[in-house]
């Protein structure tokens, strides 16, 4: 079975790269491949051209889709499971990951099917995981409605019907990190079990 992990964030000073490191490192002892789709290190870029945008905005399925979306798709459908790390900035993740969904997420290939038989279609993965690192303790998160509402976008809508198995992750209180570091060191060393459950 294979990972791909789509990570998002400029610094490797962050916790956000902490969490990374960890992750691969129970990737490796879990014996599990895995790519690393890096954002920032790939200069992924965020923003539609205006030929992209005619394309998703009027489902013109006959215009090309640009050859770094094409190779997202490549490494999408070798995959079993997704891994999509991030910060959480202003409740949502960071616009490099809104990007990506944007463009990555092709009419005719992550939706929108009708009458696009000659364009590959993207397969329901197994398992899809959301691990996002936040600054307010989760209590807090819950208590004033934004953990519901990025769990209701990232899960239902960015991920939808596109995995048989969703979850999401809030490693939060990273304002306090040596409070929550050892709890959320527990949380990613379970990762590689997880994956091995859903994807068998």
């Amino acid at each position: 079975m294979k990972i791909q992990i789509i990570y998002c964030h400029p610094s490797k000073k962050s916790y956000t790269f902490e969490i990374l490191e960890q992750l691969k490192s129970n990737l490796n002892a879990e014996k599990l491949e895995y790519e690393i789709s890096d954002l920032y290190a790939m200069n992924f870029k965020t923003d539609m051209t205006e030929q992209e945008y005619e394309r998703e905005g009027f489902a013109n399925i006959d215009l090309p889709i640009p050859n770094d979306v094409k190779e997202e798709h490549s490494k999408i459908e070798k995959a079993d499971c997704i891994i999509f790390l991030y910060p959480v900035w202003w409740s949502d993740c960071p616009s490099k990951l809104k990007g990506w969904f944007d463009r990555i997420y092709s009419v005719g290939y992550a939706y929108g099917h009708k009458n696009s038989n000659h364009i590959e279609k993207m397969k329901t993965l197994k398992y899809g995981l959301v691990i996002c690192t936040a600054g307010h303790p989760n209590d807090f998160l819950q208590e004033i409605g934004i953990a519901e509402s990025m769990r209701n976008v990232m899960i239902d809508d960015r991920l939808g019907q596109r995995f048989s198995n969703k979850e999401m992750i809030i490693l939060g209180g990273t304002l306090d990190k040596e409070n929550v570091r050892q709890t959320h060191s527990e949380v990613i060393n379970s990762i590689g079990e997880k994956i091995k459950r859903y994807c068998a």
